[in-house]
């Protein structure tokens, strides 16, 4: 519980923090609309710039009415749902304010009752969180129907090369692929930043929310994925590996992982539902310079960085992804809307003589499986187009593929 003298303290001080916080524009801001009756909803992984975002919408309407809280601070702790009654209050003394923003609101039981209340009241709302699960789960209860959701993860590559000022290129994509995307990390260039990152991705968004008791499993697991990425995996192999006794615990740390944003689990396609959730999924995670700091190791494997990149970027713009594996071939990437296949995507480092053959027979695979003309092959610096039997196989650069936009 809290006093409304505290709760005031607070209000005023972020909004002082607001305004002397500057930062780079991110993609996004230019596709939000904010909708009457609609709360707006930010997701996306601890430190990914969603407190920013907010900040930046503000700057947008240009205009005093709004009232700014951010949840995930010490002196806001003890909050509890009944002071949601003295935030009312000093929202009543504020009649101009007509927006409200609440950062990480999900630490607070029952925060969706009281956000459904408040567009009742024809206020607009916006709030963030870093848990998609949590926000799923209680939005579809109580705000379905009356909420917008968008996404935000870190830097892209295009963004990465805006906020340092670099040039598109190759060289600019090593750095990317080395250094990840963490905004705060970009701009001071400290590994303790993620190291600090990591600490509270795993306690507080895991461990200490889900009461996990066995936390040195929980590292066991979150290191193998990093180590494997791009591979496939499955909830058995998975036992075996970190040795727990138990397959649906292996699928309830998965669960948490995923759900914090920290890795992602990409099925294979399937018209069978059936069929995708009994298949082995391959394993991306969430950002490269994060993969360097958990296992230095994995920063010469350089092939995975890369398909790794190309995994994100594909997420960023598609919710509908798979990989392809038919008749003995594979293919890293399906690209659908609505269940349609759009793209088929291979990543490869560097075409060469001894991989042109298994690269190019696994996509013509996919294409001939989904009846596409056209599929894409994403090295780091080359660019050729191959013919074979009427189809056509762009062979692309990274750089160039997603140099522009960002997220």
């Amino acid at each position: 519980m809290m006093r409304k003298s505290e709760l005031s303290e607070v209000i005023a001080y972020q909004r002082e923090q607001l305004i002397l916080q500057k930062s780079y524009p991110r993609k996004m801001l230019s596709d939000i609309k904010m909708l009457p009756d609609f709360a707006l909803v930010i997701s996306g992984i601890r430190r990914s710039g969603k407190s920013t975002l907010l900040t930046q919408l503000i700057e947008r309407k240009a205009n005093n009415e709004f009232l700014f809280l951010n949840f995930d601070t010490p002196q806001l702790f003890n909050f509890e749902f009944d002071d949601f009654a003295l935030l009312d209050e000093l929202i009543s003394e504020r009649p101009e304010v007509k927006t409200l923003y609440f950062d990480e609101i999900q630490v607070v039981k029952g925060w969706e009752v009281y956000v459904r209340g408040i567009l009742d009241r024809g206020f607009q709302v916006v709030v963030t969180g870093s848990n998609a699960s949590l926000l799923s789960r209680e939005l579809g209860t109580k705000l379905t129907g009356r909420h917008i959701s968008k996404e935000l993860f870190p830097f892209s590559f295009a963004e990465f090369c805006n906020f340092l000022n670099k040039e598109k290129n190759v060289s600019s994509l090593k750095e990317y692929l080395q250094q990840g995307g963490f905004p705060q990390y970009i701009q001071l260039g400290e590994d303790e930043i993620l190291n600090t990152l990591l600490n509270d991705l795993l306690y507080r968004d895991i461990v200490v929310r889900y009461g996990i008791r066995d936390e040195r499993a929980l590292k066991r697991l979150l290191l193998f994925l990093v180590a494997n990425i791009g591979n496939l995996v499955s909830a058995n192999k998975l036992k075996q590996s970190i040795e727990l006794k138990s397959t649906a615990t292996v699928l309830e740390y998965l669960s948490h992982l995923e759900q914090a944003y920290i890795v992602h689990l990409l099925p294979k396609f399937s018209y069978s539902y059936k069929n995708q959730l009994v298949n082995p999924r391959k394993i991306y995670f969430i950002d490269n310079g994060l993969q360097r700091i958990i296992t230095p190791s994995f920063t010469q494997d350089l092939g995975r960085k890369l398909e790794n990149a190309v995994f994100w970027e594909l997420r960023r713009a598609y919710k509908e992804l798979y990989y392809y594996n038919e008749n003995n071939k594979e293919c890293d990437f399906i690209v659908c809307k609505n269940h349609e296949p759009l793209k088929v995507i291979q990543v490869c480092w560097q075409l060469n003589s001894e991989n042109i053959r298994r690269e190019q027979d696994g996509l013509l695979d996919a294409m001939n499986y989904f009846k596409l003309n056209q599929g894409y092959i994403i090295t780091l610096d080359q660019s050729d187009k191959i013919r074979v039997d009427g189809k056509t196989i762009e062979v692309l650069p990274f750089w160039e593929v997603f140099g522009y936009g960002g997220n």
